[in-house]
């Protein structure tokens, strides 16, 4: 079998095909390296192509796939530049979609829980989608667009809505890295971690080890459809920093701010049910464990980063 995981030096994408090649499958990255990195792919052994896939000839430089991942996204919420969000979101998923239908591959693709904006939890995948900011919407555009797509092909084509994901590989990220992370590096200085008044928000954190086994089980779903990757428990960040402070061995306390932000999400929950149904998916580590597990591997690797076993 033959997978291209587009994004691939990412986050998510990196561990998807590390896992996909420790599988048997042949695995070849598009990544144009813009936020990915190559530390992410330290043990790969396939193929990596060095573009964007707004820009790839796909038909002379891709070879045809069984299965696509299409990981690749601009996920900084903060950029406002409406019409870059959509290109390089919308425009290039519209590219591999196309590339996918062409050859018949099996596409799963990364959406965000984004789409929901501040809607009633928990979020069920047909109802509340309000999304508020560019980021959210080029997201928006791509599930509404795909489900005009599953009724005429029969192509499976599962769109996977990720809602908070966290874990290593993501210190590529910076800013954009999870909030988990932001705060474990503040207090890994000696600070009090910050966050806005008064850390009753709640999220969805979900491990990343997690979400590589909602794209795994996506290779096996009977039909095309969009489902929610999450835990179905909302965690606060005030309970966040508790869960650090025990991984850590630390006391720190929180420290509140005003929020200057008016799209803010303030509670984001998945309801679960299709994803267990349909995928056979549900998530494996509580938001404890994953912390302590995550905290573990900062701890331990440093500035040394390894591939991560989903088992």
């Amino acid at each position: 079998m033959r997978a291209l995981v587009t994004g691939g030096a990412g986050f998510i994408g990196s561990q998807i095909a590390l896992e996909l090649e420790r599988l048997g499958f042949k695995v070849t990255i598009i990544d144009n390296f813009s936020t990915g990195t190559f530390k992410n792919l330290i043990g790969f052994k396939g193929e990596v192509i060095a573009e964007s896939v707004l820009d790839v000839d796909f038909d002379s430089r891709v070879p045809k796939p069984n299965v696509i991942f299409h990981e690749a996204a601009i996920t900084d919420t903060t950029i406002m530049d409406q019409k870059f969000m959509i290109q390089e979101n919308f425009e290039g998923f519209h590219r591999i979609l196309e590339f996918g239908l062409k050859h018949k591959a099996r596409l799963v693709y990364a959406s965000s829980a984004g789409v929901y904006g501040n809607s009633e939890s928990p979020q069920v995948e047909d109802k509340g989608l309000n999304p508020l900011n560019p980021y959210a919407f080029s997201k928006y555009l791509m599930d509404q667009f795909v489900y005009d797509v599953m009724k005429l092909y029969p192509n499976v084509i599962v769109g996977l809505r990720y809602f908070n994901v966290f874990g290593p590989h993501e210190q590529h990220k910076e800013k954009a890295a999870s909030m988990i992370y932001q705060l474990y590096l503040q207090m890994k200085e000696g600070k009090n971690p910050r966050i806005f008044k008064f850390g009753e928000q709640k999220r969805d954190h979900i491990y990343v080890k997690d979400v590589v086994r909602a794209n795994l089980a996506a290779l096996e779903a009977k039909r095309s459809g969009v489902f929610n990757v999450g835990t179905g428990r909302g965690t606060s960040f005030n309970e966040l920093i508790e869960a650090l402070n025990e991984g850590l061995g630390t006391k720190f306390e929180p420290e509140y701010f005003d929020n200057p932000y008016a799209f803010y999400q303030n509670d984001t929950r998945a309801e679960m049910a299709s994803s267990n149904k349909i995928l056979g998916f549900k998530s494996k580590y509580n938001f404890k464990e994953a912390v302590k597990d995550y905290v573990g591997w900062l701890e331990s690797k440093a500035e040394v980063q390894t591939p991560i076993s989903v088992s």
